[in-house]
Parts: C-alpha cells; sequence; structure tokens
C-alpha cells in the first residue's frame, strides 16, 4: 500500500544525512572515557580503534593531525584506558555511528592490562617464569608438536617453514581453539595430551610449539589465562611459545623456554636445515681423520728419533732397542689401523641412522598423506553413487536439487549413475499437484 500523501519518503542516503544531523547538532562534542580496543595503525597517519566499558563500545578514528598533536611519548595501545574529546558523527558509507577523536589523555592501564600486570606478577613470584627453569630445545627432534588452530594461516605458514629446512619431518597438530571462553582449557589440554603420551606413543614429540597469530589483546587472552600459562610451565617437553606478532607478548612467553616472536620464527627455531646436520658431519668426519693422521705421523717422528739415537749404543743395547722400536711400531700400526676402523664404522653408523630416520619419517609422512586419501575418498560424492544414489544435472551442469531449478519448457536432465549416465527429457514442473501422491 503506497504511504498517505503526507508522508515523505527519504532516500537512504537523505534518511542518513538527517540521522547525521541530529547527531551532530544535539550530541555535538562529547567528552568519553573507556579503553582501547582493536586499534589498527595505517602509513597514512590515521588510526582507527574502538572504545569499550563494561557495557558497551563505540567505533573511533583519531586522524594524522590529531595524532601529529598529541604528546610524543603517548603511543596508544590495546587496553589503554583513556579520556578522549571529539564529535559523534555517522559514517554514510556504512550507516555507522563513529566519535571522530579530537585529543586523547591517558588515565591508567585499562582492566584487562592491569589483570595481566596482576597475574603476571603472582606468576613469577612463584617462580613459573625463573630463567633456570629454561630448557635446551634438542638439536635433531625426531617429532615435533603443535598446539594451535587447524585453520588460518599460522599452521600454514609453519609446515611451509618445516617443510623447506627439513623435508618429511615427522609433525603431529593437536588443533584447538585459539581464542574465546573454551580456548584456555583447550590450548592446556593439548600440551597434557602430549606429556601423558610420553615416549613411543602417537603424541609423544620432542618439542611443542604453542601459539597463534596477532591480534588485540582480548584475541590473545587465552595465551594469558593461567589454566595456559601453567601447562606451559609444567610440561616436561620443552616448549617454544608463538603467539602473535613481534610486539606481541603473553604470559606464556614468560612460562615457555624459548619465546619466537612470530609462528615462523618458530619453525626456525626448532629444527636446523637438513643441509647443515649433514655438512656438519662432513666437517667432522674429515677433522677426525685429519687429528688421526697427524697424531700417527707424531709417533712415527718419535721413533725414527729414538731409533738414530739407538744406533750409537752398545750392539746388544741397540739390537734390544730396535727390537722395542720393532714392536712399538707394530702396536702403532694396529692401533692405526683400529681407530681408523673405529672412524669408518661410527661414520657408517651415523650414515645408516640418518638414512633410517629419512626412512621412516617419509614412510610416516605417506601414511598420513594415504589416511588423507582415504578420507578423501570417502568425502567423495561420487562414492555415494555406490549405494544407489544419483546426481541429476542439465545440459549446461547445473545441479538439479529442487523441481524449481527446472525452467518453464521442457528440457533434457543428465541423471548420473555409479555405471553409467541417463539422458532424459521432463515436463517442467506444475504447480498444481493435487491428486500426486506426496513423498512421506
Amino acid at each position: 500500500m503506497p504511504p498517505p500523501a503526507t508522508t515523505r519518503v527519504y532516500s537512504i542516503s537523505e534518511l542518513t544525512q538527517r540521522i547525521r544531523a541530529l547527531l551532530e547538532d544535539e550530541v555535538g562534542t562529547v567528552c568519553a572515557e573507556g579503553e582501547i580496543t582493536n586499534l589498527k595503525c595505517y602509513p597514512s597517519g590515521h588510526r582507527y580503534f574502538s572504545l569499550k566499558d563494561a557495557g558497551a563500545q563505540i567505533s573511533a578514528v583519531l586522524f594524522a593531525g590529531a595524532h601529529a598533536r598529541l604528546p610524543a611519548a603517548l603511543a596508544l595501545k590495546d587496553g589503554q584506558k583513556v579520556r578522549v574529546r571529539g564529535n559523534v558523527t555517522v559514517y554514510p558509507d556504512r550507516g555507522q555511528y563513529q566519535l571522530i577523536v579530537r585529543t586523547v589523555e591517558p588515565i591508567g592501564a585499562g582492566d584487562l592490562m592491569r589483570l595481566f600486570e596482576e597475574t603476571k606478577a603472582r606468576l613469577q613470584a612463584e617462580g613459573l617464569f625463573a630463567g633456570e627453569r629454561k630448557r635446551q630445545l634438542p638439536m635433531l627432534p625426531q617429532r615435533i608438536g603443535i598446539v594451535t588452530s587447524r585453520a588460518g594461516a599460522v599452521i600454514h605458514d609453519i609446515l611451509t617453514v618445516l617443510d623447506r629446512r627439513f623435508p618429511n619431518l615427522d609433525i603431529r597438530l593437536a588443533p584447538v581453539k585459539v581464542q574465546g571462553a573454551e580456548a584456555a582449557a583447550e590450548i592446556a589440554a593439548a600440551i597434557g595430551l602430549f606429556n601423558r603420551m610420553g615416549k613411543g606413543g602417537a603424541w609423544c614429540a620432542d618439542v611443542l610449539i604453542v601459539g597463534r597469530g596477532g591480534g588485540s589483546i582480548e584475541d590473545l587472552w587465552a595465551f594469558n589465562e593461567e589454566a595456559a600459562v601453567r601447562a606451559v610451565a609444567a610440561s616436561g617437553i620443552p616448549v617454544v611459545s608463538a603467539v602473535g606478532h613481534e610486539t606481541d607478548y603473553t604470559l606464556c612467553d614468560f612460562a615457555a623456554d624459548v619465546r619466537a616472536p612470530t609462528p615462523s620464527a618458530a619453525a626456525e627455531i626448532v629444527i636446523a636445515p637438513k643441509a647443515e646436520f649433514e655438512a656438519t658431519l662432513r666437517r667432522r668426519a674429515e677433522a677426525l681423520r685429519r687429528a688421526l693422521t697427524r697424531h700417527a705421523e707424531q709417533l712415527a717422528q718419535r721413533l725414527d728419533t729414538l731409533d738414530l739415537r739407538l744406533r750409537h749404543a752398545p750392539r746388544q743395547q741397540a739390537q734390544d732397542a730396535r727390537a722395542r722400536v720393532g714392536q712399538a711400531r707394530a702396536k702403532l700400526d694396529v692401533m692405526r689401523e683400529r681407530n681408523v676402523r673405529n672412524v669408518e664404522a661410527r661414520l657408517q653408523l651415523a650414515r645408516q641412522r640418518l638414512a633410517q630416520a629419512r626412512a621412516t619419517r617419509l614412510e610416516r609422512g605417506r601414511a598420513a598423506v594415504a589416511a588423507l586419501a582415504r578420507q578423501l575418498a570417502l568425502l567423495n560424492p561420487l562414492t555415494v553413487l555406490e549405494r544407489g544414489y544419483s546426481l541429476t544435472r542439465t545440459e549446461d551442469g547445473r545441479l538439479v536439487r529442487s523441481v524449481t531449478d527446472v525452467g518453464t519448457r521442457p528440457e533434457v536432465l543428465l541423471t548420473q549413475l555409479k555405471d553409467g549416465v541417463l539422458r532424459s527429457q521432463v515436463e517442467p514442473p506444475r504447480a498444481d499437484t493435487e491428486g500426486i501422491e506426496q513423498p512421506l
């Protein structure tokens, strides 16, 4: 029904402008207090953030000109509690009201930052962050455990770096929530799972990476909760904390054995490139060979010197001495041969172990790929056809899910069964279905 003749019809732009005018005229310049959250700084110099308290929040923007007039020592950050002065207006493109901030005054730490500092001081007093608790990471871990979200860029970045540095490395992911009310408990449970399995189990690991990508203090808060922090500190497996970006710090960073500035950096910390291990093995083998050769040459020189001296001794003494020299030389030859064989045996054993480790990791990788292939096969929609189902498409390939997908004219449909395709021509669906038996 059309509106009454006396009712004015606004366009969206006109309505937004009227709301904007009402806000700017009626509210005008205001002074407000709140906690900064979701701060974003852009190269243009503009700062976008939200101001919140226990009951509400409002979007705010501090433009580059206003930011340049702030004191140099005032660096805005998430969790900071501030008093701002500005004007309430409407951003027309989104139909969203916001606060244009003109001035900012700090009034103390926000609630989350205060809780962060209080919890940090209490756990530090308990010794959870003590330096003597920190452990060295294993030089060549047989398995790396990862505690993070299954989705997102973090796990992709970690796996990419690990594969580049040491292909076919054995990796076990314990997927968890990394944000929200249940995240801290899941993180703690995943760390506990790795620790309970011990050596040889399906979830055993030599080192753990625990982390997520960057975000606001609220986004990272799960890694400040005591459940997660205490699990990191209590872990019998060395832990690398990789939460957020380089400037982000959480309590898990202080409790971990090593803090990585980013998840990708954590992957670089836990394992050196495979080529470096092989080069080190070659260098040490060569150094050992040179040392044995040098030692044998020194002993030979000493025997030659002794032999020369004994030539001037009485005949019998010379003969006895030469006999002893001959025996010593024979023992030296035996010792040198034995040492060379031992070195070669150790080198061969090292090569075998490295080859065995490579083969084991490759086999585990193939098993993982096979498992994923089986899962993919189960998810393949063509597999469903084996159980008697079918797929019906139009000639141009559109899937027919409902009678409404068929046009108003007779149309050719292709029905795919498990062993072939049926071609049929159907009449358009009829609106009048009276008298037609409906499926249960």
